[in-house]
């Protein structure tokens, strides 16, 4: 593939991971395995790469505005780290077809919960002022019961899919803990940075790096991220997440429908496999005439 249609790539996942706070990286793989051609285990690992480190450039932009809460951003790193190795130990694992349906049914869900995310936040914009302000303080003590699932989930995510799962981490800090709509943000890019770090050291020695496409791809979404970041605070959220939400529907169809397609055909046995056992069988009928004759020569 042309390098410039890489780096557009690369822009438009970054982007969308600095506006969203990880949302973004959710499509990485199906860009990288249908567009850049990319096996799925291949896309996972890339996606490891260039979503981590876009996420840990847009951990930047909201430092200085004191929007990233450390503590709880490690404490899903420490908990998650478990459930992340497990994720990249059964990724190796699966059929690559197998892998990318799963995927697709990632995104339904991803695309479900920024909705429903939109219509809550919402409806707490309208019903409470205070929790909704970039600064404010939040209005409760986060669940350490909460705390642990969710970490545990998005870790098996992060290992598995080669996601941030920056678009479960948001609503759980958002609506489970109480959290402002921007330090959720701004906290889960490091979680997802985070957890993405911790599922390629687990891949270390055992995954493919396709570096001609990575660096230039990560390059391109590290300096979008900034840029997504600062265009996202212009636009109605609530019209981005809808319309990214349409588009996460559209790929997760068609991520479906090449996955079901490629199970499929590898279940069915070829025109050739066919020919090539008829062949081998009328062979073997022809064996104990060839040795009768050959007897009666003798």
């Amino acid at each position: 593939m042309d390098l410039l249609w890489i780096v557009l790539l690369g822009l438009l996942i970054g982007a969308v991971l600095g506006g969203l706070g990880g949302g973004g990286a959710i499509l990485t793989v199906p860009v990288l395995v249908y567009i850049v051609g990319q096996s799925g285990q291949a896309a996972t690992t890339s996606s490891l790469v260039i979503v981590g480190l876009s996420a840990a450039v847009g951990v930047l932009s909201y430092l200085s505005a004191r929007r990233v809460r450390w503590g709880l951003g490690l404490a899903f790193g420490l908990i998650g780290l478990p459930a992340t190795f497990l994720g990249s130990f059964l990724n190796q694992r699966v059929d690559e077809n197998v892998l990318l349906l799963g995927f697709s049914g990632l995104m339904v869900v991803a695309a479900l919960a920024m909705v429903v995310d939109n219509a809550r936040t919402h409806e707490s914009d309208t019903t409470d002022g205070v929790t909704t302000e970039p600064g404010a303080t939040p209005a409760a003590r986060p669940s350490p019961a909460v705390v642990v699932a969710v970490a545990l989930a998005v870790g098996l995510l992060t290992g598995f899919f080669g996601v941030g799962g920056g678009f479960v981490i948001v609503p759980a800090l958002v609506l489970a803990l109480r959290l402002p709509i921007q330090q959720a943000v701004g906290t889960s890019l490091m979680i997802v940075a985070l957890n993405s770090a911790t599922a390629l050291v687990s891949r270390a020695g055992t995954a493919h790096f396709d570096w001609a496409v990575i660096i230039p791809f990560t390059l391109a979404a590290m300096v979008a991220t900034l840029i997504g970041k600062r265009v996202a605070d212009r636009l109605p959220a609530a019209h981005v997440k809808h319309g990214f939400a349409a588009l996460l529907l559209l790929v997760a169809g068609y991520t479906a429908w090449q996955s079901v397609d490629g199970l499929t055909s590898d279940s069915a046995p070829t025109a050739t496999s066919a020919v090539s056992s008829a062949t081998l069988a009328d062979a073997a009928d022809q064996l104990p005439a060839i040795d009768r004759r050959r007897t009666t020569i003798l």
